[in-house]
């Protein structure tokens, strides 16, 4: 029921920020502080963005937790898609998830009401992802033999050329 509450009350704050701004300060200033938002915000994201891949690749490159550098992204992500988005209050929350501050603290809010069961890396959880594989494991035991394909000079077939070749 919240979201649908969210996806009423967003246009309406929307619209009349909007008629506010607009009074204010005429049509075309408006259009053009909306136009200016999204270009600035995008750049504004391109850069955060780059940082946030490298602190996640630093993460696993390291194999310390990637859940920060993920939701950092993610944030960055949600970010762009606002600062896109035509509108003042959604211009103000993109920017604002753009803070590394107001990032950390959104995601400090959000760790505290998650309860995560499990975590590894690898795709194998417990005793699994730290046993040592047996030195059997990795051999194949069998027996070959080498059989060398006829050779025929020049392709040619018994009869002698086929009429296709120059030989």
């Amino acid at each position: 029921m919240w979201l649908f509450a969210l996806f009423i009350a967003v246009p309406l704050i929307e619209i009349a920020l909007f008629i506010q701004v607009g009074g204010a300060i005429g049509l075309w200033w408006t259009l053009g502080i909306v136009v200016l938002t999204a270009i600035v915000g995008t750049q504004l994201m391109r850069a955060q963005g780059a940082l946030a891949m490298s602190q996640l690749r630093d993460s696993f490159g390291q194999l310390n937790d990637p859940t920060e550098p993920l939701a950092h992204g993610a944030m960055i992500l949600f970010s762009g898609a606002l600062l896109l988005t035509p509108g003042f209050f959604t211009d103000f929350v993109g920017f604002a998830l753009l803070v590394p501050g107001v990032r950390s603290a959104v995601f400090n809010w959000a760790r505290s009401r998650v309860k995560v069961q499990t975590f590894s890396m690898g795709g194998v959880a417990g005793e699994e992802m730290h046993r040592q594989p047996r030195p059997d494991e990795d051999v194949i035991d069998g027996d070959f033999t080498d059989v060398a394909p006829e050779k025929r000079p020049n392709h040619r077939s018994v009869e002698g050329p086929s009429g296709w070749t120059k030989h």
